[in-house]
């Protein structure tokens, strides 16, 4: 379904709200997408039925990689074990102690296998769906984190390779209304930290969702 053009990009999709619009956003401004996703251990593959689900609508492949990292059980997205933590929405994002959900350096391992795909494909930019407004308050949302990323890739890479965030800045509810307005399926879309056949409506993830269609 993307647009034919010759611009390519790499978009880091979880099956989620946010990187879902991104996707969107990517084919409404004229890239020829290719879709990455991870298996890293999370206690669910919920949100990979999803990946899947709208990849195939689009007619994209599925690229699906899996991470077999240990040390990633820190995280209570990973180990079965520890519980997910439950927070007031007001307070999600405030707090000065990082949640039990931040997965270390995540974001950078990510968007790093996405850069080197991007390389080999030839593509010009990846997309990722980082947000500082209403989120949790993981350190690798913030845009200065992606501004320093996008001088290092600059530095370290053969081909120029562009870091796009569009929604970094936006609210949950104004990222609701960009999906709607691009025709994103947000409906098959799976934000629930705890997986299962319905979201929980406790997690942060799941609270912070339904702020954002209120």
């Amino acid at each position: 379904m993307s647009k034919l053009t010759n611009k390519k990009a790499v978009v880091l999709f979880s099956g989620g709200l946010d990187s879902t619009v991104c996707l969107y956003w990517a084919i409404n401004k004229g890239y020829n997408c290719e879709i990455l996703s991870f298996d890293y251990g999370q206690k669910h593959k919920r949100e990979i039925l999803s990946v899947k689900k709208i990849a195939k609508k689009l007619n994209l492949k599925p690229n699906i990689i899996k991470l077999n990292l240990p040390w990633l059980k820190v995280s209570s997205l990973v180990d079965k074990c520890k519980k997910l933590p439950i927070s007031a929405r007001a307070e999600i994002g405030k707090k000065l102690s990082i949640p039990s959900t931040y997965v270390p350096a995540r974001n950078l391992m990510f968007a790093s296998i996405a850069v080197s795909f991007a390389e080999s494909i030839g593509a010009e930019a990846i997309v990722l769906g980082p947000n500082v407004l209403d989120y949790s308050g993981y350190p690798d949302c913030r845009p200065k984190f992606y501004e320093q990323l996008s001088k290092a890739v600059a530095q370290g890479c053969e081909r120029k390779v562009k870091i796009l965030t569009p929604i970094i800045k936006l609210s949950k509810s104004e990222i609701v209304k960009l999906g709607k307005k691009l025709k994103a399926p947000v409906e098959d879309t799976w934000s629930c930290y705890a997986g299962g056949i319905k979201p929980c409506g406790k997690c942060d993830s799941c609270k912070l969702r339904e702020k954002g269609f209120e």
